[in-house]
């Protein structure tokens, strides 16, 4: 067993192996030189120096479970009629493959990361713990930040920066915060966050380049031109780029593996990649959701310690010869910490026809709730995780929601299931 990425997915598909009955060899293969490590703690604990290196490093021990670890070797290629995977250091034969590189940061046109130089600030991403360690000293030294993207991570990185005491301004292309996540009328009051927690969010900006000085940008929101003209330079310190995320999957270019079109790895229900004793899994992999409807590309935590589970069922139950195989259908979850405040989102609200909120948008706990055909299907908790707790519960098993019941926040939302 080969496993393709030291990530969270490839880390718990070893461990889900062994748990599962696994008794073959497993060589674990991570591009990074670092022990492997949890990424959430990057945006927070890491970042902010609260806690050391290893806060984020996987508590798990490689060699009672006799894997072997390889790391600081990059995948480069399959060869599946072979079954060899090819690195940077080497080709490593393999019988049954699982591929779990991750996602790469989108890098911004005009923003390439760099290192200081020629007084243009440094150009950041936020994804590995390195990544982590250098944006660690610039919130040490307080430098004025400039942040483009008001998605999840630009969110984070904002919250931390302004608890590390640097002034920060955050430039989004879209009308408002987190626009290609959730609609219009459950981010609104989200822009308020940033104003309360002193961050200035321009929308509507559209970044030109970065240069001596700052970032050059422009702005096309109805308060913008008066605010930021065309063309504005904006003093920078550091700039990080927080605009989402990629599978990882450049590298199997020509090796026959299918991808589909927003670039991840396409799986079937249990999480099989097309070509023979390859399975896919976590940021790279997308998967058919019949509990949805459509293909699912999940780039969440929860995604990545789930799906190895399924993996691992199907690895070594695949020996028996009446084994049917384990769907993988979850619902699907992640949280987020920022301005103070907790949110947790579950499902996945795409196809809903209905939306219903329990407490005021405005106040520090509400919740919104997605329906379709009166089903529950996804919900956004702010600072409300009971909610979070019992409505992925009622998701899970397809409830059908009393309305009046749900509205009122006051209800437990487990009592609005019919």
């Amino acid at each position: 067993m080969v496993v393709a990425g030291a990530g969270m997915a490839g880390v718990q598909t070893a461990v889900a192996l062994r748990e599962e009955g696994w008794s073959g060899g497993i060589t674990l293969v991570g591009a990074e030189p670092h022990r492997p490590y949890d990424r959430p703690p990057l945006s927070k604990a890491v970042l902010l120096g609260t806690s050391d290196d290893g806060a984020a490093t996987l508590d798990v021990d490689f060699a009672s479970l006799d894997v072997d670890l390889r790391l600081g070797r990059r995948a480069t290629g399959v060869d599946t009629r072979r079954r060899l995977l090819l690195t940077d250091e080497g080709a490593e034969p393999y019988d049954h493959l699982v591929i779990a590189t991750g996602a790469d940061p989108v890098r911004l046109p005009g923003a390439e990361p760099t290192a200081p130089g020629a007084g243009a600030p440094a150009v950041h991403l936020l994804r590995t713990l390195d990544d982590a360690l250098r944006l660690r000293s610039v919130l040490a030294e307080r430098r004025d930040i400039v942040v483009v993207g008001a998605g999840w991570i630009g969110a984070e990185f904002a919250t931390a920066a302004r608890e590390a005491g640097c002034t920060v301004t955050v430039l989004e292309a879209a009308d408002r915060p987190l626009a290609g996540a959730l609609p219009a009328e459950v981010t609104a009051p989200m822009a308020d966050w940033y104003r309360d927690s002193g961050t200035e969010l321009v929308t509507g900006a559209r970044v030109l380049g970065v240069e001596e000085g700052g970032v050059r940008f422009t702005s096309g929101a109805p308060s913008g031109p008066e605010r930021h003209p065309a063309g504005t330079l904006l003093p920078a310190g550091a700039v990080l780029v927080g605009i989402g995320a990629r599978p990882a999957t450049g590298w199997l270019a020509g090796s026959g593996i299918e991808l589909a079109e927003d670039g991840s790895v396409r799986a079937d229900q249990w999480l099989r990649a097309s070509a023979p004793e390859v399975y896919a899994v976590g940021d790279c992999a997308s998967f058919p959701s019949a509990r949805y409807g459509r293909r699912l590309l999940v780039h969440h935590w929860d995604n990545a310690l789930q799906g190895p589970r399924t993996v691992a069922a199907n690895l070594v139950g695949s020996r028996s010869p009446h084994f049917t195989g384990v769907v993988y259908d979850p619902v699907p979850y992640f949280w987020s910490e920022q301005f103070g405040r907790f949110v947790q989102y579950a499902g996945d609200h795409a196809g809903a026809d209905e939306l219903i909120r329990r407490g005021d948008p405005g106040g520090a706990a509400w919740t919104v709730c997605w329906l379709r055909e009166g089903v529950l299907v996804a919900l956004l908790a702010v600072g409300r995780p009971r909610d979070l707790a019992q409505g992925r519960k009622l998701i899970e098993r397809g409830a059908v929601i009393d309305r009046e019941l749900a509205a009122d926040a006051a209800v437990p939302l487990k009592n609005a299931a019919r």
